[in-house]
């Protein structure tokens, strides 16, 4: 099967899988083997089983949609998670790899933007400085939100916050981020977390996805990693030194 496969150019069976990978907010190993099937069955016209489907199969996939989409500054990258809730047949928790089509650019929320509105963009900004500024110190570390902090943010500070400069606030027609209701907060929470932006705990706390961790990732640099006190590095985003991946559990 992998010489046949190797013996293809791009594509409507590359195709298929972009779309898939567009239409779909992240996806794993495991499930991308009845889809990789599918479409292999319908190249090759003969039946694939998901058992044929391997990792190196999907990476070849992903090498060639990277190939194709790169000039528009996508691409699909991958993580571990760092929380796993769900245990797999056998009990165990081990975290699947996440693969995500992502926008390569830093700009300022670019993907987000093209589903919240300018106030909504605004509100999710101080969450993330509620969870990467405000809670991750030197004592708690606790890159995450409480339901009730999440709720805190609806509303905009009336000393502004240095963050809240930014374009999202300026798109907004009267130049000013405006406040959300409670009602519109929870469901830009939810939206974010039925998008896979945000993970949402059993005990309620809010977290960033693997997918919103790999798409925002030039952006949370730039944003939280500046200049302190006397010169000093103050990097509020801290990566994993063995896998060079954001983390957000410190142990």
């Amino acid at each position: 099967m992998s010489n046949r496969r190797n013996r293809h150019a791009y594509d409507n069976s590359n195709r298929a899988f972009l779309q898939v990978m567009m239409a779909r907010s992240s996806i794993t190993f495991e499930e991308s083997k009845p889809i990789l099937a599918a479409i292999m069955s319908v190249r090759e016209d003969r039946r694939i089983s998901p058992d044929d489907i391997t990792e190196e199969i999907l990476s070849t996939f992903i090498g060639a949609a990277n190939s194709a989409i790169s000039p528009f500054d996508l691409e699909i990258r991958s993580t571990l998670p760092q929380l796993q809730l769900k245990p797999d047949e056998t009990g165990n928790v081990t975290p699947e790899r996440v693969y995500a089509l992502v926008n390569t650019t830093s700009d300022d929320l670019t993907q987000l933007a093209t589903t919240y509105s300018a106030d909504e963009i605004s509100f999710i900004k101080r969450i993330l400085d509620k969870m990467f500024e405000t809670n991750n110190n030197r004592i708690t570390e606790a890159m995450a939100v409480s339901s009730i902090d999440a709720m805190q943010c609806a509303k905009v500070p009336s000393d502004g916050n240095r963050r809240e400069s930014g374009s999202a606030t300026q798109q907004t027609q009267g130049g000013a981020a405006h406040s959300l209701t409670m009602t519109q907060a929870e469901a830009v929470m939810k939206q974010l977390v039925d998008d896979e932006w945000f993970d949402k705990s059993p005990r309620g706390f809010y977290t960033l996805s693997p997918r919103g961790l790999m798409e925002l990732r030039g952006w949370l640099v730039a944003t939280y990693n500046d200049e302190g006190e006397n010169g000093r590095r103050n990097n509020k985003i801290k990566f994993c030194a063995a896998c060079k991946d954001i983390l957000t559990i410190v142990s």
